[in-house]
Protein backbone atom coordinates (compact mmCIF):
# COMPACT_ATOMS: atom_id res chain seq x y z
CA UNK A 1 0.00 0.00 0.00
CA UNK A 2 1.67 3.12 -1.03
CA UNK A 3 0.55 6.46 0.12
CA UNK A 4 0.28 8.79 -2.57
CA UNK A 5 2.51 11.43 -1.14
CA UNK A 6 5.59 8.98 -1.25
CA UNK A 7 7.73 8.38 -4.23
CA UNK A 8 8.49 4.91 -5.79
CA UNK A 9 10.95 4.88 -8.77
CA UNK A 10 8.88 2.75 -11.36
CA UNK A 11 12.15 0.54 -11.72
CA UNK A 12 11.73 -0.28 -8.06
CA UNK A 13 10.06 -4.17 -7.29
CA UNK A 14 8.02 -3.91 -4.41
CA UNK A 15 6.43 -6.26 -2.96
CA UNK A 16 2.49 -5.98 -3.23
CA UNK A 17 1.57 -5.91 0.88
CA UNK A 18 4.61 -3.65 1.47
CA UNK A 19 3.48 -0.26 3.63
CA UNK A 20 5.47 2.55 2.62
CA UNK A 21 4.13 5.63 4.78
CA UNK A 22 4.15 9.48 3.26
CA UNK A 23 7.29 11.23 2.24
CA UNK A 24 9.49 8.07 1.68
CA UNK A 25 11.60 7.82 -1.31
CA UNK A 26 12.83 4.71 -2.80
CA UNK A 27 15.09 4.66 -5.74
CA UNK A 28 15.57 2.58 -9.14
CA UNK A 29 16.97 -1.09 -8.18
CA UNK A 30 15.25 -1.67 -5.36
CA UNK A 31 13.56 -4.97 -4.05
CA UNK A 32 11.37 -5.25 -1.06
CA UNK A 33 9.28 -8.94 0.46
CA UNK A 34 6.30 -8.99 1.63
CA UNK A 35 5.19 -7.44 4.85
CA UNK A 36 7.77 -4.87 5.09
CA UNK A 37 6.65 -1.76 6.69
CA UNK A 38 8.55 1.49 5.86
CA UNK A 39 7.82 4.44 7.93
CA UNK A 40 7.42 8.24 7.12
CA UNK A 41 11.07 9.81 5.90
CA UNK A 42 12.68 7.16 5.13
CA UNK A 43 15.24 6.98 1.93
CA UNK A 44 15.69 3.24 0.15
CA UNK A 45 18.63 4.28 -2.15
CA UNK A 46 19.73 1.84 -4.96
CA UNK A 47 20.93 -1.59 -4.87
CA UNK A 48 19.09 -2.14 -1.20
CA UNK A 49 17.74 -5.76 -1.41
CA UNK A 50 15.47 -5.92 1.73
CA UNK A 51 13.53 -8.95 3.05
CA UNK A 52 9.94 -9.53 4.49
CA UNK A 53 8.64 -8.65 7.14
CA UNK A 54 10.88 -6.23 7.64
CA UNK A 55 10.00 -2.50 9.99
CA UNK A 56 12.16 0.39 9.06
CA UNK A 57 11.52 3.79 11.04
CA UNK A 58 11.57 7.32 9.99
CA UNK A 59 14.58 8.83 9.01
CA UNK A 60 16.40 5.87 8.27
CA UNK A 61 18.89 5.61 5.27
CA UNK A 62 19.47 2.90 3.47
CA UNK A 63 22.09 1.84 0.64
CA UNK A 64 23.75 5.56 0.14
CA UNK A 65 27.25 5.17 -1.43
CA UNK A 66 29.87 4.31 0.80
CA UNK A 67 31.72 7.31 2.64
CA UNK A 68 34.82 6.33 1.39
CA UNK A 69 37.25 7.86 -1.09
CA UNK A 70 38.53 4.70 -3.04
CA UNK A 71 34.46 4.20 -4.31
CA UNK A 72 34.57 4.61 -8.03
CA UNK A 73 30.93 4.30 -8.61
CA UNK A 74 30.72 0.28 -8.74
CA UNK A 75 27.53 -1.79 -8.56
CA UNK A 76 27.39 -2.41 -5.19
CA UNK A 77 24.41 -3.65 -2.63
CA UNK A 78 22.88 -3.73 1.03
CA UNK A 79 21.37 -6.76 1.78
CA UNK A 80 18.77 -6.59 4.59
CA UNK A 81 17.17 -10.24 5.58
CA UNK A 82 13.79 -11.13 7.12
CA UNK A 83 12.48 -9.91 9.95
CA UNK A 84 14.90 -7.27 10.97
CA UNK A 85 13.65 -4.10 12.68
CA UNK A 86 15.58 -0.68 11.80
CA UNK A 87 14.57 2.47 14.17
CA UNK A 88 14.60 5.87 13.56
CA UNK A 89 17.76 7.40 11.88
CA UNK A 90 20.10 4.13 11.06
CA UNK A 91 22.11 4.54 8.15
CA UNK A 92 23.46 1.41 6.73
CA UNK A 93 25.83 2.06 3.27
CA UNK A 94 26.38 0.17 0.37
CA UNK A 95 29.61 -1.80 -0.47
CA UNK A 96 32.39 -0.92 -2.36
CA UNK A 97 34.82 -3.52 -4.58
CA UNK A 98 36.06 -5.33 -1.55
CA UNK A 99 32.63 -7.53 -0.79
CA UNK A 100 30.59 -5.35 -3.63
CA UNK A 101 28.08 -5.73 -0.50
CA UNK A 102 26.82 -5.17 3.08
CA UNK A 103 25.01 -7.36 4.75
CA UNK A 104 22.50 -7.57 7.46
CA UNK A 105 21.47 -11.09 8.61
CA UNK A 106 17.58 -11.90 9.60
CA UNK A 107 15.73 -11.36 12.49
CA UNK A 108 18.16 -8.03 13.10
CA UNK A 109 17.17 -4.76 15.89
CA UNK A 110 19.19 -2.06 14.76
CA UNK A 111 18.48 0.79 17.36
CA UNK A 112 18.15 4.56 16.76
CA UNK A 113 20.77 6.29 15.25
CA UNK A 114 23.11 3.11 14.45
CA UNK A 115 25.37 3.53 11.51
CA UNK A 116 26.55 0.39 9.64
CA UNK A 117 29.52 1.25 6.67
CA UNK A 118 30.37 -0.29 3.72
CA UNK A 119 31.38 -3.61 3.65
CA UNK A 120 30.03 -4.75 6.86
CA UNK A 121 28.50 -8.32 7.42
CA UNK A 122 26.51 -9.10 10.58
CA UNK A 123 25.17 -11.97 11.03
CA UNK A 124 21.74 -13.51 12.76
CA UNK A 125 19.74 -12.24 15.52
CA UNK A 126 22.01 -9.47 16.00
CA UNK A 127 21.04 -6.30 18.70
CA UNK A 128 22.32 -3.66 18.31
CA UNK A 129 21.61 -0.61 20.64
CA UNK A 130 21.28 3.43 20.54
CA UNK A 131 24.76 5.02 18.28
CA UNK A 132 26.55 1.49 17.49
CA UNK A 133 28.58 2.27 14.99
CA UNK A 134 30.76 -0.06 12.61
CA UNK A 135 33.39 1.24 10.58
CA UNK A 136 34.09 -0.40 7.15
CA UNK A 137 34.77 -4.12 6.86
CA UNK A 138 33.24 -5.36 10.24
CA UNK A 139 32.49 -9.02 10.53
CA UNK A 140 29.78 -9.34 13.56
CA UNK A 141 28.48 -13.02 14.50
CA UNK A 142 25.48 -14.33 15.40
CA UNK A 143 23.39 -13.53 18.30
CA UNK A 144 26.05 -10.48 19.25
CA UNK A 145 24.98 -7.95 21.32
CA UNK A 146 26.44 -4.56 20.97
CA UNK A 147 25.33 -2.43 23.71
CA UNK A 148 24.83 1.49 23.30
CA UNK A 149 27.68 3.76 21.58
CA UNK A 150 29.96 0.76 20.88
CA UNK A 151 31.98 2.17 17.59
CA UNK A 152 33.80 -1.22 16.20
CA UNK A 153 37.20 -0.25 14.48
CA UNK A 154 37.67 -0.98 10.84
CA UNK A 155 38.47 -4.59 9.64
CA UNK A 156 37.51 -5.77 12.89
CA UNK A 157 35.60 -8.61 13.81
CA UNK A 158 33.18 -9.80 17.10
CA UNK A 159 32.53 -13.24 17.21
CA UNK A 160 29.11 -15.23 17.84
CA UNK A 161 27.20 -15.10 20.82
CA UNK A 162 29.69 -12.24 21.93
CA UNK A 163 28.39 -9.34 24.39
CA UNK A 164 30.27 -5.74 23.90
CA UNK A 165 29.24 -3.14 26.89
CA UNK A 166 28.36 0.30 26.14
CA UNK A 167 30.60 2.93 25.29
CA UNK A 168 33.21 0.32 24.24
CA UNK A 169 36.00 1.56 21.82
CA UNK A 170 36.69 -1.84 19.57
CA UNK A 171 39.77 -1.98 18.45
CA UNK A 172 40.93 -5.87 18.46
CA UNK A 173 39.13 -8.98 17.63
CA UNK A 174 36.28 -10.13 20.29
CA UNK A 175 36.25 -13.59 20.55
CA UNK A 176 33.08 -15.77 20.66
CA UNK A 177 31.22 -16.30 23.49
CA UNK A 178 32.60 -13.71 25.70
CA UNK A 179 31.78 -10.28 27.46
CA UNK A 180 34.00 -7.37 26.42
CA UNK A 181 34.52 -4.02 29.03
CA UNK A 182 36.44 -1.61 30.64
CA UNK A 183 38.95 0.29 28.34
CA UNK A 184 41.19 -0.58 26.56
CA UNK A 185 38.44 -3.38 25.77
CA UNK A 186 39.33 -6.70 27.75
CA UNK A 187 38.03 -9.81 28.46
CA UNK A 188 36.24 -10.30 31.45
CA UNK A 189 34.20 -13.20 31.73
CA UNK A 190 32.22 -15.38 29.18
CA UNK A 191 28.56 -14.18 28.06
CA UNK A 192 26.78 -16.91 30.71
CA UNK A 193 23.05 -14.67 30.21
CA UNK A 194 23.33 -14.79 26.71
CA UNK A 195 24.39 -18.69 26.27
CA UNK A 196 21.63 -19.54 28.96
CA UNK A 197 19.32 -17.50 27.08
CA UNK A 198 19.92 -19.21 23.67
CA UNK A 199 19.32 -22.78 25.42
CA UNK A 200 23.26 -23.43 26.35
CA UNK A 201 23.51 -26.56 28.66
CA UNK A 202 25.55 -25.64 32.06
CA UNK A 203 27.91 -28.24 31.08
CA UNK A 204 28.73 -26.32 27.86
CA UNK A 205 29.17 -23.19 29.39
CA UNK A 206 31.18 -24.68 31.97
CA UNK A 207 33.47 -25.68 28.72
CA UNK A 208 33.81 -22.54 27.51
CA UNK A 209 34.51 -21.01 31.02
CA UNK A 210 37.47 -23.90 31.20
CA UNK A 211 38.84 -22.63 27.33
CA UNK A 212 39.42 -19.33 27.91
CA UNK A 213 40.73 -19.58 31.44
CA UNK A 214 43.74 -21.05 29.92
CA UNK A 215 43.52 -18.64 27.16
CA UNK A 216 42.94 -15.43 29.38
CA UNK A 217 44.42 -16.37 32.85
CA UNK A 218 47.01 -18.41 32.68
CA UNK A 219 49.71 -16.27 31.22
CA UNK A 220 50.26 -17.97 28.03
CA UNK A 221 50.50 -16.48 24.65
CA UNK A 222 47.62 -16.93 22.47
CA UNK A 223 49.84 -19.67 20.38
CA UNK A 224 50.65 -21.35 23.24
CA UNK A 225 47.06 -21.20 24.32
CA UNK A 226 45.98 -22.51 21.33
CA UNK A 227 48.07 -25.34 21.08
CA UNK A 228 46.97 -26.57 24.79
CA UNK A 229 43.35 -25.63 24.58
CA UNK A 230 43.63 -28.06 20.91
CA UNK A 231 45.28 -30.88 22.95
CA UNK A 232 44.18 -30.87 26.22
CA UNK A 233 40.33 -30.01 25.48
CA UNK A 234 37.58 -32.44 23.77
CA UNK A 235 36.80 -31.47 20.32
CA UNK A 236 33.51 -29.12 20.12
CA UNK A 237 32.09 -27.04 17.91
CA UNK A 238 32.14 -24.30 20.40
CA UNK A 239 35.97 -25.39 20.96
CA UNK A 240 37.27 -25.00 17.47
CA UNK A 241 34.41 -22.31 16.82
CA UNK A 242 37.00 -20.04 19.31
CA UNK A 243 40.55 -21.65 17.77
CA UNK A 244 39.41 -21.08 14.32
CA UNK A 245 38.51 -17.71 15.30
CA UNK A 246 41.93 -17.25 16.92
CA UNK A 247 43.22 -18.28 14.00
CA UNK A 248 41.78 -16.05 11.50
CA UNK A 249 41.97 -13.04 13.18
CA UNK A 250 44.03 -10.05 11.47
CA UNK A 251 43.73 -7.10 14.03
CA UNK A 252 44.74 -9.60 16.96
CA UNK A 253 42.10 -10.40 19.95
CA UNK A 254 41.15 -8.10 22.56
CA UNK A 255 43.26 -9.24 25.72
CA UNK A 256 42.08 -10.50 29.51
CA UNK A 257 41.37 -7.89 32.17
CA UNK A 258 44.17 -7.17 34.57
CA UNK A 259 44.63 -4.49 37.49
CA UNK A 260 47.37 -2.86 35.53
CA UNK A 261 44.97 -2.00 32.57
Amino acid sequence: MNQPLAYVHPGAKIAKNVVIEPFTTIHNNVKIGEGTWIGSNVTIMEGARIGKNCNIFPGSVISAIPQDLKYNDEDTTVEIGDNVTIRECVTINRGTSDKMKTVIGNNCLIMAYSHIAHDCIVGNYCIFSNNTTLAGHVTIGDNVVLAGMVAVHQFASVGKHAFVTGGSLVRKDVPPYVKAAREPLSYVGINSVGLRRRGFTTEKIREVQDIYRILYQKNYNNTQASEIIEAEMQATPERDEILQFIKNSHRGIMKGYFKSN
